[in-house]
């Protein structure tokens, strides 16, 4: 009976996470990868769900986020196997969307999962839907994060740190920046979207005006120089500093419309078809604040 039910319960995360995933994402059919982005360090590329990473410390081994799929998860801890013999110590989860935290199940159980304690709360928030959330079942509970912190956690791999932030509410209100200071890396998972709007999941408790304070904290207290996201290759600290900018540009027009008293979907109009979302967000935002 048990089995059954976990199988079910696999068939029905596949479904539902495949479904809400953008078209392009769906087709991904690339082989999972691990990209060098310095030495022990690696982002994971393809398969199903956005991008993760590695980190090789000197007894043991981190994920960030776990794909999808049990076919990505496979591919993923196989790859690790050819570049070390390490064990897999802990997962990061960086926040959680269904792209960055399904492939949790398929992790072996030995495995410590660690998130913000606002992420490990939104596992278990109904979905958009208002269906309660299936990681509430008890066969899922070794899957979902045991281990949480409030503002900054250092993790050490023998000799090695890794260090997790929360600079506060963004894409979502539990967003994990997972740093790198020997390599003066950072991963953001959902924080930054490069070729296409930011996503901000409001229904999450994101909100685009604290993700520009955000990502500006951010630039203050950490010094990376390399930027590893979920859906984007590698940017620098340029490339934040311009997307604050943009964002700033975006929200300030979104602002004058509705000074100017334009409905939402009047102020839609003003702008490119993709940015609808964004501009939801906004305006519902400055909404909520008159």
């Amino acid at each position: 009976m048990f089995k059954k039910r976990k199988i079910l319960l696999i068939l029905f995360f596949s479904f539902l996470l495949l479904s809400s995933q953008p078209f392009a994402q769906q087709r991904e059919t690339r082989p999972v990868t691990l990209e060098i982005i310095a030495e022990n360090l690696y982002q994971i590329s393809g398969g199903r769900g956005a991008n993760g990473g590695v980190y090789i410390g000197d007894n043991g081994v981190l994920v960030i986020d776990s794909k999808m799929t049990k076919e990505s998860v496979d591919q993923t801890l196989a790859s690790i196997k050819k570049i070390t013999d390490k064990p897999i110590v802990y997962l990061v989860n960086t926040h959680s969307d269904g792209d960055h935290i399904a492939g949790n199940q398929f992790f072996p159980k030995s495995v410590t999962i660690i998130a913000h304690e606002n992420c490990r709360e939104e596992f278990f928030h109904p979905r958009r839907d208002g269906e309660p959330s299936a990681w509430s079942a008890p066969e899922m509970a070794p899957y979902v994060p045991s281990l949480t912190y409030t503002d900054k956690m250092d993790i050490h791999l023998g000799e090695k740190t890794v260090e997790l932030w929360y600079f506060g509410v963004g894409h979502t209100k539990g967003d994990t920046v997972v740093y790198f200071p020997e390599e003066k890396t950072a991963f953001l998972g959902d924080q930054i979207f490069m070729g296409r709007p930011q996503l901000i999941h409001s229904y999450k408790g994101g909100n685009s005006f604290a993700h520009v304070k955000t990502l500006a904290k951010m630039l203050k207290n950490i010094d990376a120089e390399k930027f590893c996201s979920g859906h984007s290759d590698p940017i620098d600290r340029n490339t934040i500093e311009h997307h604050i900018q943009e964002m700033k540009s975006i929200q300030g027009k979104v602002k004058s419309l509705v000074e100017q008293g334009k409905s939402l979907e009047e102020a839609k109009k003003e702008f490119e078809e993709n940015h609808g979302r964004l501009v939801e967000s906004i305006f519902n935002e400055l909404k909520s604040m008159s």
